[in-house]
C-alpha cells in the first residue's frame, strides 16, 4: 500500500466475486458466439453439389439423355455447371460465348438448364447473404455481451479498491464539524486510481446554525490537508434533517469552449454535431462528428453519435467499452452503411492532460505559445465495420493552450496540398485567445480563402485550458 495510505484500512466489497462470475459467465457466452460459423463469401464445394443436384433434379428427370449425363459423365457436367457459377458470380447472368457454346454443346434443354441453374444460384446467394447477417449480428451481440462484462468488471473493481476506512481522519472531522456546530452522522472515503479523494458526509446543523457546504468544504480542506469542493449539483446549505454531502478534490484547471459553423450551400441545416460536457473523474470533453453526407440525414447520424457517447460516458462507461459498443450499435440490423466521424478531446482538469480520440476524424490542431502542433487520424468512421480501432494520443497541454477541432468541410474548403499549412497561417496570425471569437474567426477565413459559398458542412471548435489560481 502506498506510504499515504499507511494506517488506513481498505474494505474488500463482498459483492465483488459475484459480479466477476457475473462477467466471467457473460464473456463465455461472448466467446461462444465468436465460435460460432462464421461469415463467407464463397460456397463450400458440398453447397455447389446440392444446387446441381437440385438443377438435374428439375431438367433431367424427363430427358432422354440423363442416363449419359448424369452417370457417366457427371463430373464432367457438374465442372460445366461450376462454370456457369463462377462467370455469374463474376459477370452477372449474362453468360460469355465460350461458356454458352459449351453449354448448347452438353445439353439439349441448354436455355431451361441455364434458366433454372440461375433461379437455384440467386436463392442461393440470398440464402448466403442472409446467414452472413446473422453471423454479423451474431459478432454484435458477442460485442456488445464483451463490453458489458468488461464495464462490470471495471466498475466493481474500481468500486472494491476505492473504498477505504481511517478512523483517526474520521475523528478529526467529526471534531472540527461539531466545534462549527454540525453533527456528523456517519462517513465514507473513497480514493480513485488516481489517488484523489472523495468523501460523503451524513450531517445536519446543530439548530440556529446555517451551514454552507461551501464553508463545510474548507472545513474538511484543513482536516485532510487536501482542496476540497463540494461536488457538482450538491446543495448549497444544510438542511435540518440529516442528508448526505458529497465532496470531491477540487480540479487546478478549466476550460471555456467556442464553435462556429455554416452548412453545405450556407443552409441553416447542418450534417455535423457538437457537444461540450463534464465527465466523472474531473474530465471535460469537447465532441464533434461529421455525418455522412450533409444536410438533415447527415445531422441525424451525427447528433445521434455525440448523444449516444455522452450518455455513455456520463454514465461512467470506459471509454474504449462505450465506443466499442456504440460502433456495434451503429453496424447492427442496417442494411445500409451509415457511418459517421468521431473526433473527440478530454481534458483532465487535475494535470491538464488532453486525450485526443479519432475515428475518420479531420486533422485537429493544439495552438501553444510559440507553435502549432497537428494531431492526425487515419482510421475509418464509425459504422463502417464491425471491429473498429480508433486512434489515441494523450499532450500534456500548458495554461492558454487552444485545441481547434475541425470538420473536413473546413479543410477540403482550402486549396488542396496547403490546408493544414494555410490553417497553421491563420491561427499564427490571431492573438484571439476566447474560444468562441477564434473559432468564428478561423471560419471567416477560410471562407475568404474558398471564395464561394461552402460546399459541405463546416464546423469549428475551439476548445481552451488555463490554470485555475
Amino acid at each position: 500500500m502506498d506510504k499515504d495510505y499507511a494506517g488506513q484500512e481498505v474494505m474488500a466489497n463482498p459483492y465483488v466475486a459475484q459480479a466477476d462470475r457475473f462477467a466471467s459467465s457473460l464473456r463465455h457466452l461472448a466467446d461462444t458466439f465468436l465460435k460460432m460459423e462464421e461469415a463467407r463469401e464463397q460456397f463450400t464445394r458440398e453447397e455447389t453439389w446440392d444446387m446441381f443436384e437440385q438443377v438435374t433434379d428439375k431438367v433431367c428427370a424427363v430427358c432422354k439423355n440423363r442416363e449419359g449425363c448424369l452417370k457417366k459423365d457427371k463430373e464432367e457436367v457438374y465442372e460445366l455447371v461450376y462454370e456457369i457459377l463462377c462467370t455469374v458470380e463474376e459477370y452477372g447472368s449474362g453468360l460469355n460465348v465460350e461458356t454458352k457454346r459449351k453449354l448448347q454443346k452438353r445439353c439439349i434443354l441448354a436455355p431451361r438448364f441455364l434458366r433454372e441453374t440461375l433461379g437455384v444460384f440467386g436463392e442461393a446467394k440470398k440464402m448466403l447473404a442472409w446467414n452472413n447477417k446473422m453471423v454479423q449480428n451474431r459478432e454484435g451481440c458477442a460485442i456488445q455481451l464483451d463490453a458489458f462484462a468488461q464495464m462490470i468488471r471495471h466498475a466493481t473493481r474500481e468500486l472494491d479498491a476505492s473504498i477505504f476506512t481511517d478512523t483517526p481522519m474520521e475523528k478529526r472531522i467529526k471534531a472540527h464539524m461539531k466545534k462549527e456546530g454540525v453533527r456528523m452522522l456517519s462517513s465514507v472515503f473513497f480514493v480513485n486510481a488516481k489517488g484523489r479523494y472523495e468523501i460523503h458526509l451524513t450531517v445536519r446543523p446543530e439548530k440556529g446554525v446555517c451551514m454552507t457546504t461551501r464553508a463545510m468544504a474548507r472545513i474538511l480542506s484543513q482536516c485532510i490537508k487536501r482542496r476540497m469542493v463540494p461536488a457538482k449539483e450538491e446543495r448549497p446549505v444544510l438542511a435540518q434533517e440529516y442528508c448526505t454531502v458529497v465532496f470531491v478534490e477540487g480540479p487546478g484547471y478549466y476550460t471555456l469552449q467556442g464553435v462556429a459553423r455554416i452548412g453545405k450551400g450556407c443552409e441553416k441545416i447542418s450534417g455535423d454535431s457538437f457537444l461540450m460536457t463534464e465527465l466523472p473523474g474531473g474530465q471535460e470533453a469537447a465532441i464533434l462528428s461529421d455525418g455522412m453526407g450533409a444536410g438533415e440525414a447527415a445531422g441525424r447520424e451525427s447528433s445521434m453519435v455525440v448523444e449516444m457517447l455522452e450518455e455513455l460516458l456520463t454514465a461512467g462507461f470506459p471509454r474504449q467499452t462505450a465506443l466499442e459498443m456504440m460502433n456495434t450499435a451503429l453496424v447492427m440490423g442496417r442494411e445500409e452503411v451509415f457511418f459517421s466521424t468521431l473526433d473527440m478531446c478530454v481534458f483532465d482538469l487535475y494535470t491538464g492532460v488532453c486525450e485526443f480520440v479519432k475515428a475518420g476524424a479531420a486533422t485537429s490542431f493544439v495552438r501553444r505559445a510559440d507553435q502549432v502542433e497537428h494531431i492526425y487520424s487515419e482510421s475509418l468512421p464509425l459504422g463502417v465495420i464491425q471491429k473498429q480501432k480508433v486512434e489515441e494520443e494523450s499532450m500534456q497541454l500548458s495554461s492558454g493552450d487552444l485545441v481547434v477541432m475541425v470538420t473536413d468541410g473546413v479543410l477540403d474548403a482550402l486549396p488542396a496540398g496547403e490546408q493544414e499549412y494555410l490553417l497553421d497561417l491563420i491561427l499564427k496570425g490571431s492573438v484571439l485567445e476566447n474560444p468562441k471569437e477564434l473559432a468564428h474567426y478561423i471560419l471567416e477565413k477560410v471562407l475568404e480563402l474558398s471564395s464561394g459559398e461552402p460546399v459541405d458542412d463546416m464546423t469549428v471548435l475551439v476548445a481552451g485550458i488555463w490554470d485555475l489560481c
